[in-house]
C-alpha cells in the first residue's frame, strides 16, 4: 500500500474488506458514519467487456453495423471501444475522419460524408435520432444488464449493440463483509438508472448513484458528505483520481479504466 496526499494505491486488482476496515480504524473513523463509494467498471467488475449480442435494424445485416461502430472506434481506448474493435476484427473497416468523443454519451465520425454516432441513450435523445423501432430489443438488453450501444448513421439507426462486463467474483463478499461492520456501499457508474438498480440488487449495494458522467464523481462525493457521511471512495487512480482526492480517504487500486 502506497500512501500519496489521502489517496492509498493497492498493489494487485482486489481491494479486500480487511484493507478498508483495517484503514478506516487506523484514521479514527466510525464505521456507523461510512460510506464507502465503489466505481463499478474494472472495480467491481472484472473490467473486460465484451459484445454479446447484436441487433440489427431493417435494412441492415450484423456485419455492416458492427464494421460501422468499428470505423468511429479505432480512434477511442474507452473499454466499450475495445470489445467492439475485437469483435470486429475479421471484418473489413473503412476509415472514418473527425472523431469526437462525448464525455459520458459516447463517440460521433464522419464516415464518407455521412454523420455516424455511437452511445447511450442521451446521446441518442440530443441528436433526435427515432429509436423507436428497437425499442422493445433496448429494453430487453437493458433488462439483462448489458451496457448498449445505440448506432446510427446519416440520423438512422442501423442498430444496437449489447456489451457485458462481468462481476468479479469476490465484489459480493467484499461488499457483505463491510455491510456486517456496519460501513454502508454505494455503487458510482455511468450506466443509466433502471440497469444500474438491477446491478445494485445483485450485488446487495445499499446506494445506487447512476447516471454519472466521469467529471461528476467527485461531486457525487461531496454530495455524501455534505450529509454527514464520512467517504471512502475506492476507483482507478487515474481516471477516478478527483474523487478519490475528494474523498476522506481513497483506495486506489490497479486495476482501472477509462
Amino acid at each position: 500500500v502506497v500512501v500519496t496526499a489521502g489517496v492509498y494505491s493497492i498493489v494487485g486488482f482486489e481491494v479486500t474488506p480487511a484493507t478498508v476496515i483495517g484503514l478506516l480504524t487506523t484514521l479514527g473513523f466510525s464505521l456507523y458514519d461510512t460510506v464507502v463509494v465503489f466505481d463499478k467498471t474494472g472495480t467491481l467488475t472484472v473490467g473486460q467487456r465484451e459484445v454479446v449480442d447484436l441487433v440489427s435494424a431493417p435494412g441492415t445485416d450484423a456485419s455492416t453495423l458492427l464494421a460501422t461502430a468499428a470505423a468511429v472506434e479505432k480512434f477511442s481506448e474507452h473499454p466499450l471501444a475495445l470489445a467492439i474493435l475485437k469483435k470486429s476484427a475479421d471484418l473489413p473497416v473503412d476509415r472514418a475522419v473527425e472523431f469526437t468523443n462525448i464525455d459520458g454519451q459516447g463517440a460521433r465520425a464522419e464516415l464518407a460524408g455521412e454523420t455516424v454516432l455511437l452511445g447511450n441513450r442521451l446521446l441518442m435523445e440530443s441528436h433526435g435520432v427515432n429509436l423507436s423501432g428497437l425499442a422493445q430489443e433496448g429494453a430487453r438488453l437493458q433488462g439483462a444488464r448489458r451496457t448498449v450501444v445505440h448506432v446510427p448513421r446519416a440520423g438512422r439507426l442501423l442498430g444496437l449493440i449489447a456489451i457485458a462486463d462481468a462481476v468479479r467474483p469476490s465484489s459480493r463478499e467484499t461488499i457483505q463483509a463491510l455491510q456486517k461492520r456496519g460501513v454502508k456501499v454505494a455503487m458510482l457508474t455511468g450506466d443509466n438508472q433502471a440497469t444500474a438498480e438491477r446491478s445494485g440488487r445483485e450485488l446487495g449495494i445499499d446506494m445506487v448513484l447512476a447516471d454519472v458522467l466521469p467529471g461528476q464523481k467527485a461531486d457525487k462525493i461531496k454530495g455524501l458528505q455534505s450529509q454527514g457521511h464520512k467517504v471512502a471512495m475506492v476507483g482507478d487512480g487515474i481516471n477516478d483520481a478527483p474523487a478519490l482526492t475528494q474523498a476522506d480517504v481513497g483506495f486506489a487500486i490497479g486495476a482501472g479504466t477509462h
